[in-house]
């Protein structure tokens, strides 16, 4: 008689602790992105000055005072690089929240009911997919208005359209699923049988697209500050540092240096772990087992 995994806590959080062991690069992206809450969270103990804390000091090169320089209104380009970190992240996490909030439900429905409800929702997604990305969300934050909120939910409402025809590929799959067919036989309300077969067997994807579209949101924010539409001063983002840094690029080209590289090892970070995770909830791979 075959023996059942171990659904408890114990053995889930063993199994995960095992599957961190065997895949270094999983281990290392969850340990960066680890440390990045870990020093959003303690910012106020990490960084010895203030981010908006202006001096004469300025464009000044690194040193013991100030470890990353200061920029050209002479703050901490270290205390805001630590109190950026969570505008970042918490972009990235509005974002794909509002992505998955809008496209999940929608994609599903298409999905299950087919017929004509399919091919309006179908057809609304082709529009929305039709727009260049970052123009969409231009559009968008210019009718909310500017700020980090209302940028975020523009990037989400440009990433719903990707999550709702993956998730409705997946629904078009899995309902035709015999065991699927058997719940609908027997009388299972549509809830149940979205809720206990179409959700748990269609999601593994999405989960893999979710951190693929986190580093997206992470870039995106970066661009859309770039432009003025993110994060306002004086408050700083990552995204915010690097459109100033630009500015002095000629003269102080590593104001660029300390905002561009963590936004690059962020978004390697997510899409590192988004390969990880697709290696192990793919069925046929060796590693799973």
């Amino acid at each position: 008689m075959a023996s059942t995994p171990d659904i408890t806590p114990q053995g889930a959080t063993a199994s995960f602790l095992s599957w961190l062991r065997r895949d270094l690069r999983a281990a290392l992206c969850l340990g960066y992105l680890l440390a990045l809450v870990i020093a959003s969270v303690a910012a106020p103990l990490i960084a010895q000055h203030s981010p908006i804390e202006q001096s004469m000091d300025m464009l000044a090169p690194p040193s013991g005072a100030h470890w990353l320089g200061t920029d050209d209104l002479g703050r901490d380009v270290f205390a805001r690089m630590v109190y950026g970190a969570p505008m970042s992240l918490y972009a990235s996490m509005v974002a794909v929240g509002v992505g998955l909030a809008l496209g999940l439900p929608t994609g599903m429905l298409a999905g299950y009911l087919g017929g004509r409800v399919d091919t309006v929702i179908s057809r609304i997604i082709d529009t929305l997919l039709a727009f260049p990305g970052i123009i969409l969300a231009v559009a968008v934050t210019g009718a909310l208005g500017i700020g980090l909120t209302n940028a975020m939910i523009a990037v989400g409402i440009v990433f719903a359209p990707n999550i709702a025809r993956l998730i409705r590929i997946q629904t078009i799959v899995v309902k035709n699923e015999l065991y699927v067919d058997a719940a609908r036989s027997f009388g299972m309300p549509v809830r149940g049988i979205i809720l206990r077969h179409i959700v748990p067997n269609a999601i593994q994807p999405i989960i893999v697209q979710v951190t693929v579209m986190l580093a997206g949101a992470l870039l995106a924010e970066a661009s859309l500050s770039f432009l003025g539409l993110g994060v306002q001063p004086p408050w700083p983002s990552w995204g915010q540092m690097l459109a100033r840094g630009y500015t002095y690029m000629e003269i102080a080209p590593e104001q660029m240096y300390a905002p561009g590289i963590a936004i690059l090892l962020t978004a390697l970070a997510y899409n590192g772990l988004g390969e990880s995770l697709r290696t192990r909830l793919d069925p046929t791979s060796r590693s799973r087992r």
